[in-house]
């Protein structure tokens, strides 16, 4: 899990992942939606593709990349534990808050 969330960690990665999910991206459109060198984005890439979330094939002379939804289910499935804590004491929060008006 450690690789994931090291992944997840950096905002550009995170912003990857973004432009990744309305579908499949070519590297240059990846670059161009970026604040970021091409140099920056491929090592934020293969960072990504490390971790497993992102996958690349080759066309031709580009290189397409395309989100692997997988092990974000399974962090969502490792945090739900801690979601199910949170919710029970933010719906409480909400109560007392409400009380105090």
């Amino acid at each position: 899990m450690q690789p994931l969330f090291d992944a997840l960690a950096d905002p550009g990665r995170r912003h990857i992942l973004d432009l990744l999910r309305a579908g499949e991206k070519a590297a240059g459109e990846i670059v161009a939606a970026l604040p970021i060198s091409q140099p920056g984005v491929s090592k934020h890439l293969r960072l990504l593709r490390e971790a497993g979330l992102v996958e690349m094939r080759g066309d031709g002379q580009r290189r397409l990349y395309r989100l692997r939804p997988e092990p974000l289910a399974a962090l969502d499935a490792w945090l739900a534990p801690y979601r199910r804590f949170w919710d029970g004491r933010l719906d409480a929060l909400g109560r007392h808050l409400d009380a105090e008006q």
